[in-house]
């Protein structure tokens, strides 16, 4: 007779075994090593930040100020890892919806106005970075070209990656869109 509250033990243990893929970085894009680049000195600025302000009770006044500059120089290097990937947020409704020829166009449409787009940014940045001339950051004596010349490259890598992404649809004459 066993006790009323006696656990069973168990028939048979299942091992759970997961093994990972292996790494290749060989596609990965120049600005893809950029932006991590930049992230790796984001993460090293904060972690100063962390230890001069609640180890040693003494924040360095700089930090926040370049942590949040590269922060913006990973975001806008990123840009293009996103148009690359063609992996930025869009709406399928209309290409899953309407008749054939529709989605073709619509996305020939995407691609003109993306590559549009892109380009229009570098040349505003580039207009920017002339009229902001010799103004600097606020607490580290920098130019803030330099933030904005990192926007422009940024910039110019989703121009090039979106006209990549154009000529690749129109040379497969845009198939796989009625699939999405």
């Amino acid at each position: 007779m066993s006790a009323p509250f006696e656990t069973p033990a168990p028939a048979e243990v299942s091992a759970f075994h997961v093994q990972d893929d292996k790494v290749d970085l060989s596609g990965t894009t120049l600005e893809g090593w950029l932006a991590l680049g930049f992230f790796i000195l984001l993460g090293a600025t904060v972690f100063y930040q962390f230890v001069t302000r609640y180890v040693l009770n003494d924040s360095a006044a700089w930090t926040e100020e370049i942590a949040r500059y590269l922060l913006i120089a990973t975001v806008f290097l990123g840009l293009g890892i996103g148009v690359a990937k063609h992996s930025h947020i869009h709406v399928d409704f209309f290409y899953r919806f309407l008749p054939m020829p529709i989605p073709r166009w619509l996305a020939r449409a995407v691609d003109v106005a993306s590559l549009v787009f892109y380009g229009t940014c570098v040349v505003l940045t580039w207009l920017m970075m002339q009229k902001m001339g010799s103004y600097q950051m606020t607490i580290v004596n920098l130019p803030m070209n330099i933030i904005y010349g990192i926007c422009l490259v940024g910039f110019a890598f989703a121009a090039w990656r979106s006209s990549q992404i154009m000529v690749k649809h129109w040379r497969e004459d845009y198939r796989g869109v009625d699939d999405i």
